[in-house]
């Protein structure tokens, strides 16, 4: 089986590497990578791991964010030049980890019959003040327990897709539905959990999302994004990411209600992957992440515990909750297109 990962990348060097090492070891055996405009490093670490083998990079220098369009050609590229046999779509800050011992063994267990299954998506909230490496800073994720169906929060639940490879298939903006007549989605069943660092740095927040929004058109610009931009052009992001969890106080209670909950399992794994016993600060080298020589899996997934799976049971319900809302919604924009239907036959 040969399991190719997807990334579109604009400006992500602070949290890229870890990404594609990580993916490397927990399974993927190749990356097929489009940088659109990176000015901070991102080109250097993608040409990288093209050098050795492990990626093949595709360069987008216009103004335009198309998303959607790069990753359903790179995800067609997969299956008719690369021979992959599933494919992963990540963002450079999702981390996606396995319910079973790889990527690989949580995949090839699905019924011929089926090829789409969803990754659950776990998001991590910001922790500021400090240089720190990411993965050390950020080791608590929101445990929802309700839907958010605010469309200007980033907390919204959602899934991403992985499936296997189509030569015809379409991707959706935001890697979270694909469209094929081959495919059958396993409904129901999230074998992956994608570890989610979205806010990382108050200037990284700045940056993401004045380029995200400016290379879409206006009706294609979610809320959170344009929350975000309005947030940085009137001096008010610091406000904005306390309210969205940067706020110690707010941590404290957030873990003490069960709203937040520690999770150290990437940082952990970090630190193996680059024999440390602590990530550098961002401002020091970066760290050497070991890589997979023989195609083995060097990242041990610990089997979840009973606790984890029924907090998992409980998320994977309300990300269905939140699909089944977002669905009517769209039923009601699409009626409110067209007009009321004819009483006449």
């Amino acid at each position: 089986m040969k399991l190719v990962l997807t990334v579109v990348c604009r400006d992500e060097a602070d949290v890229l590497d870890a990404m594609l090492a990580f993916s490397l070891n927990a399974g993927v055996d190749f990356v097929l990578a489009t940088d659109h405009g990176s000015r901070d490093g991102t080109k250097d670490i993608l040409e990288r791991y093209a050098r050795e083998g492990r990626a093949h990079v595709v360069h987008e220098d216009g103004g335009e964010f198309r998303q959607d369009e790069w990753v359903t050609r790179m995800a067609r590229l997969a299956a008719t030049e690369f021979g992959a046999d599933w494919v992963v779509h990540s963002d450079a800050d999702e981390f996606w980890w396995p319910r079973g011992e790889s990527l690989k063994d949580v995949l090839e267990h699905i019924p011929a019959r089926y090829g789409i299954v969803r990754g659950l998506s776990r998001v991590f909230v910001p922790q500021l003040g400090t240089n720190a490496c990411f993965a050390e800073r950020m080791t608590v994720r929101l445990a929802q327990s309700a839907a958010i169906h605010d469309p200007t929060s980033p907390y919204r639940p959602t899934a991403k897709i992985a499936h296997r490879a189509d030569l015809d298939v379409r991707v959706g903006l935001g890697n979270h539905e694909v469209s094929s007549t081959r495919l059958v989605p396993l409904r129901g069943w999230n074998p992956i959990e994608v570890l989610h660092f979205p806010l990382r740095q108050k200037e990284q927040v700045v940056r993401k999302y004045e380029a995200v929004s400016g290379g879409l058109q206006h009706d294609r610009v979610g809320g959170y994004i344009r929350t975000a931009v309005d947030a940085a052009q009137e001096g008010t992001i610091d406000e904005m990411l306390r309210s969205l969890g940067a706020d110690p106080g707010a941590v404290a209670d957030g873990l003490a209600s069960g709203v937040l909950v520690r999770d150290m399992r990437l940082r952990d794994v970090l630190r193996e992957l680059a024999g440390v016993p602590e990530l550098p600060a961002a401002s020091e080298p970066r760290p050497v992440f070991s890589l997979p020589r023989d195609g083995t899996v060097r990242v041990a997934f610990p089997r979840p515990t009973i606790a984890d799976d029924a907090l998992f049971a409980v998320e994977a319900a309300v990300v269905a909750e939140a699909d089944h809302v977002r669905a009517l919604r769209r039923l009601d924009e699409l009626e409110g297109r067209v007009g009321e239907p004819s009483s006449g036959s």
